[in-house]
């Protein structure tokens, strides 16, 4: 009877012991995937806080290597004014371009000299306006600007007027800076041909010209009378 009890008290107590440790051993489980849990948790968020602050490095390291760039590039001056190296060298182009724009304009509306041994001179009657009339062969054509279909423009501003008054100087030998034009226009007696009367600002010369246009290479003069008298 004794060995009964003692038999069942041992079962029963084991049993009890078994579900202790099940329990135990569940919540050492749960522990542990808590603790987990909370790791990952602190260590993912730990990575997304550090990316921004790696971006904003290198973002701070290229704007700091710009400005690097841009102070060497920018020369302070002993009177405090700055240099831009950049900017000197665009400006001497344009200077470099302009310069060549001159020479090429100066090219294009100074021709050669004409050979004055081939001039045919008449003299005037004595009754009229003109005391002599020249006119030369080796006369050029003064260069234009101008291209396409051609028609005359008698406007101080534009560039046909102005390359009529280049034909007009290279023919007569004045100066424009030395020049009054009273009359400037077409010559009806001709095709695509101009007219103009000038003088030199005293007056001690006075012309008429006529210039001929020729295509692709501008104003050439024809004839010139030089004159007694103004007719205003």
């Amino acid at each position: 009877m004794t060995n009964d009890l003692n038999s069942n008290s041992r079962s029963g107590y084991r049993s009890k012991r078994k579900k202790t440790n099940i329990v135990l051993n569940s919540l050492i489980i749960v522990v542990l995937l808590l603790i987990i849990f909370v790791a990952y948790n602190i260590f993912a968020t730990g990575n997304d806080n550090a990316s921004p602050k790696k971006e904003s490095t290198k973002t701070e390291q290229k704007e700091n290597k710009d400005e690097q760039k841009e102070s060497e590039t920018v020369t302070t001056n002993d009177d405090g004014s700055v240099t831009d190296p950049a900017a000197e060298e665009e400006e001497l182009s344009e200077d470099a371009a302009t310069s060549e724009d001159s020479s090429t304009s100066e090219e294009t509306t100074t021709p050669e000299e004409a050979d004055e041994s081939q001039a045919v001179v008449t003299e005037g009657d004595g009754n009229s306006n003109v005391i002599k009339a020249t006119e030369n062969p080796a006369w050029q054509p003064v260069g234009t600007s101008q291209s396409g279909e051609h028609t005359p423009v008698y406007d101080e501003s534009s560039a046909d007027w102005q390359e009529m008054l280049n034909a007009i100087s290279y023919a007569t030998g004045l100066d424009k800076g030395n020049m009054t034009v009273y009359w400037l226009g077409r010559d009806r007696s001709t095709t695509n041909g101009s007219f103009g009367t000038v003088a030199s600002k005293d007056k001690q010369q006075k012309f008429n010209v006529y210039l001929q246009w020729v295509d692709g290479q501008g104003w050439k003069p024809t004839k010139v009378e030089e004159l007694a008298e103004l007719n205003q």
